[in-house]
C-alpha cells in the first residue's frame, strides 16, 4: 500500500473517527491482501509509512468477501469484479483475510 494511501487513509480515521470507516481492500495476492489487512488494522508492517507504528484497528474487507459482495449490484461486480476474481486466487485471497480478522494469522 503506498505512502500517499496510508496518510490518506490516516486522515480519514482522524477527521472521521475510526468507527466511521470501512476499508475495501483489493489486493491481487494472498501475500499483499495479507499486508494491506495488517496495515489497516495494526499499522505498517514494514514500518516506512504513515501508519508504521500506528494502530488504526479499521474494519477491512477485501473486494472478493461474500459480505462485500452482497451489498454490491451484482450486474456491476459483474461488469467491473467478477472476471478479476476468476483470474486470481480469490478463495485463498478470502480466507487469509477471513483468518487474519479472526486473529489466526
Amino acid at each position: 500500500m503506498d505512502l500517499e494511501v496510508q496518510g490518506r487513509v490516516k486522515q480519514l480515521a482522524e477527521e472521521y473517527g475510526k468507527d466511521e470507516l470501512v476499508v475495501l481492500l483489493g489486493a491481487p495476492n494472498v501475500d499483499a491482501a495479507r499486508v494491506q489487512f495488517e496495515t489497516m488494522t495494526r499499522g505498517d508492517p514494514t514500518y516506512a509509512g504513515p501508519l508504521g507504528g500506528v494502530e488504526l484497528g479499521l474494519e477491512a474487507y477485501h473486494i472478493f468477501e461474500p459480505a462485500v459482495k452482497e451489498v454490491i449490484d451484482p450486474a456491476r461486480y459483474s461488469d467491473l469484479i467478477e472476471t478479476l476474481e476468476l483470474g486470481l486466487e480469490a478463495d485463498s485471497i478470502v480466507e487469509a483475510i477471513q483468518q487474519a480478522r479472526a486473529g489466526k494469522n
